[in-house]
């Protein structure tokens, strides 16, 4: 069964640790999704996921053009990230794990979504929803992305270690 994303409801965000202090957050402004479910056997679901990587916004127009600069996404390059799914294990009725393959920069590293379903709903319009929460933990450098700079009194202006989050609205097609 088909579903289709809902992109003005659903969000991909990230935050890092910025000069040891704080943290950075961002979002990409474009993506698009494939998602084929199998309801009775969510296991045999699958997602494919291509982000834009030149949408990157972090509310900070010199910052923003350095991550999509060579130093980070290079998106000149790499226009797009993306994330293939490869098994998803059911742990509960609300609850699983989505393991796939994320590539950025054309490096593709293992990730492991937990993921949380949400709900499924007929809408004000009587179409279907379903939603989904998910969220990884990766370090950047394992796909290439190393630039930093040493802090004067110790440790480095960004962090190694991203958090992905990511709300999801699906609508169910017929």
């Amino acid at each position: 069964m088909s579903w289709k994303l809902d992109p003005v409801h659903t969000e991909i965000t990230f935050s890092v640790r910025h000069m040891m202090v704080s943290n950075a957050r961002g979002r990409f402004e474009r993506f698009a999704a494939e998602v084929n479910a199998n309801e009775e056997h969510p296991e045999q679901s699958s997602i494919t996921v291509q982000i834009e990587a030149a949408s990157i916004n972090t509310r900070e127009a010199q910052r923003d053009a350095h991550l999509r600069s060579a130093d980070f996404l290079d998106a000149e390059h790499f226009p797009y990230l993306t994330f293939k799914s490869t098994r998803i294990e059911p742990l509960s009725d609300t609850h699983g794990k989505m393991y796939g393959e994320l590539t950025i920069r054309d490096v593709t590293k293992p990730v492991v979504l937990d993921v949380e379903y949400s709900g499924r709903y007929k809408n004000p319009w009587g179409a279907e929803v379903a939603g989904f929460s998910a969220a990884a933990k990766i370090n950047r450098k394992d796909w290439g992305l190393t630039w930093n700079v040493a802090l004067e009194a110790g440790g480095l202006l960004v962090g190694e270690e991203i958090t992905i989050t990511i709300e999801v609205e699906l609508n169910k097609q017929a």
